[in-house]
């Protein structure tokens, strides 16, 4: 992967925003692959049950979507995702989203992302469709 487009997207990361409100962290990035952690804190992230906002672990797993679909270095916006909930994580656990592109067309990406806490266990799995506009990353 071209050193200064990994620079730009990790950058662009650390000023996103949501990223921010969240405070993750893209731990590792490559051509169509793409790792970002977080903590889960119960005080900004849990739900009306007490347990982790299905919303919390979505933007965990957008965030490594996001970033694993601009490697090519041109914008790529979400066209669908599914995603399926398999475990509450435990307030304070480490949470890491694992993003790899599995198929890549000029006009479309697949990816299989996946979350785990520290201890491996698995919160979420997740199949997710990129389109691939094919103009190139502005921030670069």
């Amino acid at each position: 992967m071209d050193a200064k487009l990994k620079d730009a997207i990790m950058r662009a990361v650390k000023e996103e925003p949501l990223a921010r409100q969240f405070n993750m962290e893209l731990v590792e990035l490559e051509t169509g692959r793409s790792v970002v952690e977080m903590t889960y804190d119960p005080s900004r992230m849990n739900n009306l049950y007490k347990r982790a906002h299905g919303g919390a672990l979505y933007a965990l797993i957008d965030e490594a979507f996001e970033t694993a679909g601009q490697t090519h270095g041109t914008i790529a916006v979400a066209m669908n995702v599914n995603v399926t909930y398999m475990a509450s994580p435990d307030p304070g656990a480490r949470l890491r989203a694992e993003a790899t592109e599995i198929k890549r067309t000029n006009r479309t990406a697949s990816y299989d992302i996946k979350v785990f806490d520290e201890n491996r266990q698995l919160m979420a799995t997740c199949q997710a469709l990129a389109f691939r506009t094919g103009k190139p990353i502005p921030f670069i």
